[in-house]
């Protein structure tokens, strides 16, 4: 079983309605992915802490760096993704959205994101609620989504 059609190619730009965008998260992002991530800490715990152990509360900028490293080499083996979200001068990194398979199941994904606690409710969180889904349906070739973190009621 195969995750993923031959052939596919990720997007490498994804930009939203409010003028920000998602790309692949790289391991030169952490001067701006370590303060989003600690300074979200607690509620990201909440979310992923149980199933991926992170963030650890005592993740050093050398671990993040090292995490990003992972994440941007199982993208280019389109393994997993991670998405950055950025504003439009990629001054301050804002959320992520991860996109996993499914074990045992092809064509299937399990899709979380996440956004800073200071853009919790706001249009930003909202325009990335309602673009994920409608992303992925469009540009992915998905079978199915599963949603996981605070997307759990989502279905797909």
């Amino acid at each position: 079983m195969t995750w993923l059609p031959e052939g596919f190619d990720h997007p490498l730009h994804v930009p939203l309605t409010v003028g920000h965008h998602l790309r692949p998260i790289a391991e030169s992002d952490t001067a701006l992915d370590h303060p989003a991530v600690m300074g979200s800490r607690e509620r990201l715990w909440s979310f992923y802490g149980e199933t991926w152990g992170w963030p650890p509360a005592t993740m050093t900028f050398e671990q993040d760096r090292v995490d990003l490293a992972r994440h941007a080499d199982e993208m280019v083996r389109h393994e997993s993704f991670n998405y950055a979200l950025f504003d439009t001068a990629e001054t301050a990194l804002l959320g992520c959205v991860y996109i996993d398979p499914v074990e045992d199941e092809a064509c299937v994904a399990e899709v979380s994101w996440w956004v800073v606690d200071e853009q919790v409710g706001s249009a930003v969180e909202k325009a990335l609620d309602v673009f994920v889904p409608s992303w992925l349906a469009d540009r992915w070739p998905f079978e199915r989504v599963v949603y996981s973190g605070p997307q759990t009621g989502l279905t797909g």
